[in-house]
């Protein structure tokens, strides 16, 4: 068992700087008690998030706020240089404390701006829709570009099961979509740890692994807005942030079902393309990594060294990415370690071992299925081509070694 800023048994000690994490009914109400210390806050939400929560954090804090910053936007708030830019705006002299009221976009703007002025942040939880509540990262918009930073993580998470349960039920489907990919990203850890001997604690990985079987069969009782479901999503969402705020980067909740998702993203802002929630994209991804790791535990693979035609290369950037072509050639120029073909040959019994691990695809399937989550609005959304294109290059996205680099790498198609 990992204890907070002790020497762990893969000889790192592991530290998270989060004071307090409240996830039950009722727990709006310690919201007052947690900010006593501080006497000038920045309430920041969007239109939706204020009414769900908003309103009883503004009464629960009484005249400590000394501003408030609700975004009106239309459509989906995107945590860009102009929403950035609006949140700075909204601070004063003499701030003390940012709490965000909000999920995903909220988190990552008070998470980032905080940092960025010293200040420490509370988020208040609207939905049980992805897993970055206590994480350090923040995952920015700039230029087109997904861009994750590493900030601070803050400094107390509430959820209040009568907030979190009357989500919007795809909230919390992309929640526990989001939690369902961890058997995808934890595949590629230990994949990168065989391939690349990347560092692997074997504490973290149990720690996210034993979450995600808590939630696994929670699907029935979340479409029912169960209390008691949604709190243990809830708490496994923010516990797998503590995990990552453990390993010290994104590792143990992102591996290649997150970097689809990314490409969808940022496909669809550069393009005006629709593009799904997050956790909801990880999960159909989750799939899509699972019948990848599938043909290459089932076909022979091919080991011989690929000349790269990087002329071609970069052709085809500027039909997939448009106008951040640019941008992720950068990216592609300094792309994760490709290991010698000939360590693919010498250990590709120990990697069919650790590709054969996760469920099957059709296995996660009926898992998503359980919450709805159904192929056809995937596949709706994203026609075949465009997740061919996600598969070859969703790895220049990220620099990081997953089972998409290692089925470029081996296949031809």
């Amino acid at each position: 068992m990992i204890k907070n800023g002790e020497k762990c048994i893969c000889g790192r000690v592991h530290s998270c700087d989060i004071e307090k994490i409240i996830i039950k009914s009722g727990a709006i109400k310690e919201l007052a008690g947690l900010a006593a210390g501080y006497e000038n806050i920045l309430l920041v939400a969007d239109k939706n998030t204020y009414a769900a929560g908003g309103v009883a954090a503004a009464e629960a804090l009484g005249d400590k706020i000394k501003n408030t910053l609700v975004y009106q936007d239309e459509g989906l708030l995107v945590p860009d240089e102009y929403a950035v830019k609006r949140l700075e705006e909204a601070l004063f002299k003499g701030a003390d404390l940012i709490v965000g009221v909000g999920s995903g976009v909220i988190q990552d703007l008070c998470k980032f701006v905080s940092f960025k002025k010293g200040l420490p942040y509370f988020i208040v939880a609207t939905a049980p829709s992805m897993d970055g509540y206590a994480s350090a990262g923040a995952a920015m918009i700039e230029g087109g570009m997904k861009v994750t930073y590493q900030t601070h993580v803050p400094v107390a998470i509430i959820g209040d099961a009568e907030i979190l349960k009357n989500a919007p039920l795809d909230m919390i489907r992309a929640g526990y979509g989001d939690i369902i990919g961890k058997y995808s990203c934890l595949c590629d850890w230990r994949l990168s740890a065989v391939v690349n001997g990347e560092y692997l604690c074997p504490e973290i990985y149990d720690m996210t692994y034993e979450m995600l079987l808590k939630v696994r069969d929670l699907g029935p009782a979340l479409m029912k807005r169960d209390g008691d479901a949604v709190c243990a999503l809830t708490e496994a969402l923010a516990g797998v942030g503590v995990a990552m705020a453990y390993a010290g980067n994104s590792r143990p909740a992102s591996g290649s079902e997150h970097h689809l998702s990314h490409f969808f993203e940022v496909t669809g802002l550069l393009k005006n393309e629709p593009y799904l929630l997050h956790g909801v994209d990880v999960a159909y991804s989750t799939v899509i990594t699972e019948k990848l790791r599938e043909k290459l535990l089932n076909e022979t693979p091919d080991f011989s060294e690929k000349e790269a035609d990087e002329a071609a290369f970069e052709k085809e950037l500027d039909r997939v990415f448009g106008s951040g072509a640019k941008g992720v050639s950068a990216l592609h120029k300094k792309a994760a370690y490709r290991p010698p073909y000939g360590v693919y040959r010498e250990k590709w019994d120990v990697i069919k071992a650790v590709l054969s691990e996760p469920p099957s695809s059709a296995e996660i399937s009926v898992m998503l299925a359980s919450v709805g989550l159904y192929p056809e609005r995937f596949e709706a959304t994203y026609p075949p081509e465009k997740v061919k294109d996600a598969v070859k290059f969703a790895p220049e996205l990220k620099d990081r070694y997953t089972v998409l680099r290692l089925y470029n790498d081996l296949r031809n198609d």
